[in-house]
């Protein structure tokens, strides 16, 4: 257990962070699977415009570096990979 007053306070940074982080994933997952689920029903529109969803809220999750960019711009790449796939 920490004792010294900047050892608690990097406890409580590092929760605060922890959650934020896991929000932001958990964000990106969701609009992830929203476009995979349009893929899926073979809807080219949908998918193109969840599509766009996803690019954005993967630029700003690696903005913020909950995630690598490189780790966000391959995902985007695969992504993109399964839409073009659908024609």
């Amino acid at each position: 257990m920490a004792h010294s007053l900047s050892a608690k306070k990097r406890i409580r940074q590092n929760a605060k962070a922890r959650a934020r982080n896991r929000w932001r994933k958990d964000q990106v997952k969701e609009v992830v699977r929203e476009f995979e689920n349009a893929v899926k029903a073979n809807d080219k529109a949908k998918a193109a415009e969840q599509l766009k969803v996803v690019f954005s809220k993967l630029d700003k999750v690696s903005a913020k570096n909950t995630i690598h960019k490189n780790a966000a711009a391959r995902k985007k790449a695969r992504l993109s990979k399964k839409l073009n796939a659908l024609d």
